[in-house]
C-alpha cells in the first residue's frame, strides 16, 4: 500500500521521521553543545544521545503499536480516560502548532538572511503558508512525494560540503579526548537529547502504516542515520573551527560551510546550494507538523471533517510565529520548546506504557 490510499510503508515513514529529525538545529547545535559541555569532545556527547533516544523512540512506538490504527489522540483515551487523554492531547497539539510556527519564521529568518534580503516578513511567510496549505490537503501522499525528492538532495550536499572542508580540519582541536573527564561530556547529553526531536511522529504515523510491527525497525534506522550524521558534523566543526571559534558563532554549520570555496564549478559556495534545498525541507517538515495539528484537533474535538481545520490554523501559525522579535528569542523559544518535548514525548509515553501493561496484565488474571 502507499499513502494514496491512506496507508504508508515502513521506508515512507522513515522517511518523515528523518525529515523531521534532520532539521534546521543542526545549523546551530554546534554552539549549544559547546556552550554546556565546554570540551571538544561533543561529538561523543552527540552518539550518547543518540542512544538514549533510540531507547525513547523503541518505549513510544511499543505504545503506539499496542492500539493499531489509532493515534496517540485516540488510544490514550483507552489508558487515562476521556479526559486525561484531551488534557495530553490539547497539550500535543498546541506543541505541534508552535513547533510548525517556529519552522515559518526560521524559513523566513533564513529566506531574509541570505537569499531574500529586505524582503517584508509577512510576504515571505504568506507565501510559506499558502503553499503549505496547498500541500496538507493533498494528504500524506503529497507531503510524502516532497520529502522523498529534497531530503536525498539535502543530505548529499550537507555531506560533500562537509567533507569539502576537510581541509580546514585540524585534528589537535579535538585531542586529548576525555581531557576534563566524563562529567563535561554528560553534561552536553541533555541538550543533544533535547535536538533529536522528530521521533514523536511515530506516536501518529503507526496508525498510518501499513506494517506497524515495523514500527520499531523506523525509529532505529531513523535515529541511527542522524546521530551519525551529526556526530561526524561535530568532529568536523571542531576540528575546522575549534572549540572557542564555536562559541562566538551563532550558526557555527553554516558558517563552516561558507569558509571555503571552490571556483570554476557551477556553484562555487555550496551554503547557498544548500540553504535552497534547506529551506524546501524545512517547509516539508512544517507541513507534517501542520497536518498533524489538524488532525489532532479533529481527532480531539471528535471533527468530521478536517478541512476547515486547515484554514482556521493558518492566522493562528502566523500569529505565533510573529510572537518571538527576534532571532534570539525564536532559538530560546526552540530551546524551551525542546524541554516540553522531554516530557511530552519521552516521561508521559513512559508511565502511559507502564499503567497500560498494569492494567492489561491484572485483566488477564
Amino acid at each position: 500500500m502507499s499513502a494514496s490510499n491512506g496507508k504508508i510503508s515502513t521506508m515512507q515513514a522513515a522517511i518523515i521521521v528523518l525529515n523531521c529529525m534532520f532539521n534546521a538545529g543542526i545549523l546551530i547545535l554546534p554552539r549549544t553543545l559547546s556552550k554546556s559541555a565546554q570540551t571538544p569532545d561533543i561529538w561523543i556527547s552527540m552518539l550518547l544521545a543518540g542512544f538514549f533516544v533510540i531507547g525513547i523512540g523503541i518505549i513510544v512506538v511499543n505504545l503506539s503499536m499496542r492500539y493499531p490504527g489509532k493515534t496517540v489522540f485516540e488510544f490514550t483515551r483507552s489508558i487515562t480516560g476521556i479526559r486525561g487523554s484531551d488534557i495530553y492531547g490539547l497539550m500535543i497539539i498546541i506543541y505541534f502548532l508552535v513547533l510548525s510556527s517556529m519552522e515559518i519564521r526560521v524559513m523566513a529568518e533564513a529566506t531574509d538572511m541570505y537569499l531574500l534580503q529586505s524582503t517584508p516578513y509577512w510576504a515571505t511567510v504568506i507565501v510559506f503558508l499558502w503553499s503549505g496549505l496547498y500541500a496538507v490537503t493533498g494528504g500524506l501522499s503529497v507531503m510524502i512525494r516532497l520529502i522523498t525528492i529534497t531530503l536525498p538532495f539535502t543530505l548529499i550536499i550537507f555531506i560533500v560540503g562537509i567533507l569539502l572542508s576537510s581541509k580546514l580540519f585540524e585534528f589537535n582541536n579535538l585531542v586529548p579526548m576525555f581531557g576534563d573527564g566524563i562529567i563535561p561530556v554528560l553534561k552536553g547529553v541533555q541538550p543533544a537529547v533535547l535536538s533529536y526531536s522528530g521521533y514523536e511522529m511515530m506516536l501518529i504515523l503507526t496508525a498510518y502504516m501499513t506494517h506497524p510491527k515495523e514500527s520499531t525497525k523506523t525509529v532505529i534506522w531513523s535515529i541511527s542515520i542522524v546521530t551519525l550524521i551529526c556526530s561526524f558534523t561535530m568532529v568536523m566543526v571542531v576540528g575546522c573551527l575549534s572549540l572557542s571559534g564555536i562559541t562566538t558563532r551563532t550558526f557555527p554549520t553554516l558558517d563552516l560551510l561558507r569558509s571555503f570555496e571552490m571556483e570554476g564549478v557551477f556553484f562555487e559556495r555550496f551554503e547557498l546550494l544548500l540553504l535552497i534545498f534547506w529551506i524546501v525541507q524545512i517547509f516539508a517538515t512544517f507541513t507534517i507538523k501542520y497536518y498533524f495539528t489538524s488532525i489532532g484537533i479533529q481527532n480531539l474535538f471528535r471533527l468530521r471533517k478536517v478541512q476547515p481545520i486547515y484554514y482556521l490554523l493558518l492566522p493562528l501559525i502566523y500569529l505565533v510565529s510573529t510572537l518571538p522579535k527576534s532571532l534570539f528569542q525564536a532559538l530560546v523559544l526552540g530551546d524551551i520548546l525542546g524541554n516540553v518535548s522531554a516530557v511530552l514525548f519521552a516521561v508521559i509515553p513512559l508511565l502511559l506504557l507502564l499503567i497500560d501493561i498494569i492494567r492489561k496484565g491484572a485483566r488477564i488474571r
